[in-house]
């Protein structure tokens, strides 16, 4: 996961070298702390690659507006908040938060923290970790479910949806957490999140495609876009390398072979479409 692309993004960048995404219409040229971290890890990844310094500048602004912008908003839950009104289910009305922008926010701070040594990335870090324990309810992104699951989740919506990238990206922020700082509610979490997605995974498995979240609809459930189904893929296979159970291999194999039928190809895109026809 190298986000070079995100690296090399140099449409709409403010003076200090940030991107803002441009979406137009009402909404117009943003700050997304998603777009941010993404960015940053991008061109951490190409420092590492090339030592070359210009990456590392880029890098570490990314992080530093990570650390400026961490709202307090309330006591001792930080987030990065979205200023901007988004269309998902219902509306999420500015200003909102995002389990995917606090797992991906903690992955860059952790490493700006061991490419530097500067106290205020580990300090932020662990200030945004807290929203990664806290309840969705209590101003967090940590949803437990009836079956005792723990889900980080990427949109915060009553009932929960469950957006599978989101929630393993999410992971992989608080474990760099736990590795780095050695945090032992940060290993938990990571051992409860490996749990659930083992647990659920099926739930996402539609025999002939993934879904992109498990939110309930049964007659007309949200398939994955081929983008995601192919990340799906990209994010199990990772998995397995990170707690070594192959079982999430198996998984992603079989869902690489749903995308080598042309005809599971072309009822995923049909009822992609459909179910934004209907449901938005």
């Amino acid at each position: 996961m190298l986000f070079e692309e995100k690296a090399n993004y140099t449409e709409n960048l403010d003076s200090a070298g940030i991107p803002l995404l441009d979406y137009r219409g009402s909404i117009g040229a943003q700050y997304n702390p998603i777009a941010i971290a993404q960015y940053g890890l991008g061109n951490h990844d190409l420092f590492l690659r090339t030592n070359e310094p210009e990456r590392r500048t880029k890098a570490i602004a990314a992080a530093d507006w990570l650390v400026e912008n961490l709202t307090e908003t309330k006591p001792g839950t930080h987030v990065w908040l979205h200023h901007f009104d988004w269309e998902y289910r219902s509306t999420l009305k500015a200003p909102w938060r995002s389990g995917l922008a606090q797992g991906q926010g903690l992955s860059l701070l952790t490493r700006a923290y061991k490419l530097t040594g500067d106290q205020k990335y580990k300090t932020a870090a662990m200030d945004a970790f807290n929203a990664m324990i806290t309840p969705t309810t209590q101003g967090g992104v940590n949803y437990l479910d009836n079956s005792g699951c723990t889900w980080i989740e990427e949109y915060i919506v009553d009932p929960p949806t469950h957006i599978l990238n989101g929630f393993i990206w999410a992971l992989w922020g608080v474990r760099d957490i736990a590795t780095e700082f050695d945090v032992s509610e940060a290993s938990e979490l990571w051992e409860n999140g490996i749990k659930t997605i083992k647990s659920n995974l099926g739930q996402f498995d539609t025999g002939r495609w993934s879904l992109y979240e498990i939110s309930g609809y049964k007659l007309l459930p949200m398939l994955a876009s081929s983008f995601y189904h192919r990340l799906h893929i990209v994010q199990l296979n990772i998995l397995t390398e990170m707690t070594g159970d192959t079982y999430f291999r198996g998984v992603a194999d079989r869902w690489q072979q749903y995308s080598g039928n042309r005809r599971n190809r072309t009822e995923a895109k049909l009822r992609k479409i459909a179910f934004k026809l209907l449901r938005y």
